[in-house]
């Protein structure tokens, strides 16, 4: 039975990153109109949140399938050893998926499971990304649902009175780029700092 590796869910985002950063390259966008562009990028962000919850999903996996114990003492549940994968991830989202609301949302959830020194905790906690996991939350959820709420959030997380729509904003300035190179950083401290 192989386990899950952070290691390997932190290449994984990477590489998905770039195949995303790929397919925004002008070249690829010729010939599209300006409406067309803007979706591709309201696309663009929804993909690179489904693949960052993703790698901080199997992180999780990885921790808590690891070593029970840290899932022991967060819990107060005396847990075997050994546990598949498959219970982890049932541990960590019962019937339903992944997620979380922002990045307070997600050092809550990752707390439920990880001591507050985890490393996992401690990168995710790092100033340095704040605005990254504000930004990739808000801008998923307004690309994802065009909501009043989610629109308020949105213009919150970059510091804007008006926004007609994500993708407007992230195609502009190379933003996009930008904030996926700033997740990409993140990613590579996960690779950096998991022991497996």
């Amino acid at each position: 039975m192989r386990k899950k590796s952070a290691k390997k869910a932190a290449e994984w985002f990477l590489e998905q990153t770039d195949e995303i950063k790929i397919f925004l390259e002008q070249d690829n966008l010729s010939g599209l109109t300006d409406k067309h562009v803007t979706w591709v990028h309201d696309y663009a962000i929804i993909r690179l949140y489904r693949e960052f919850e993703d790698m901080i999903l199997n992180c999780l996996i990885a921790a808590i399938n690891n070593d029970t114990e840290v899932l022991s003492i967060q819990t107060d549940i005396d847990f075997p050893k050994h546990l598949s994968d498959e219970v982890c991830e049932f541990i960590i989202v019962g019937n339903g998926y992944f997620d979380f609301r922002g990045r307070d949302g997600l050092i809550q959830k990752l707390k439920k499971f990880l001591p507050d020194d985890h490393y996992l905790v401690m990168l995710v906690k790092k100033p340095s990304y704040k605005d990254s996991l504000e930004q990739l939350s808000a801008l998923r959820n307004f690309a994802a649902h065009d909501s009043k709420p989610s629109k308020k959030r949105a213009l919150e997380a970059i510091g804007l009175l008006r926004l007609a729509s994500t993708g407007v904003w992230l195609k502009k300035q190379d933003r996009f780029g930008k904030l996926a190179s700033r997740l990409k950083r993140l990613a590579q401290e996960i690779y950096d700092k998991a022991p497996f």
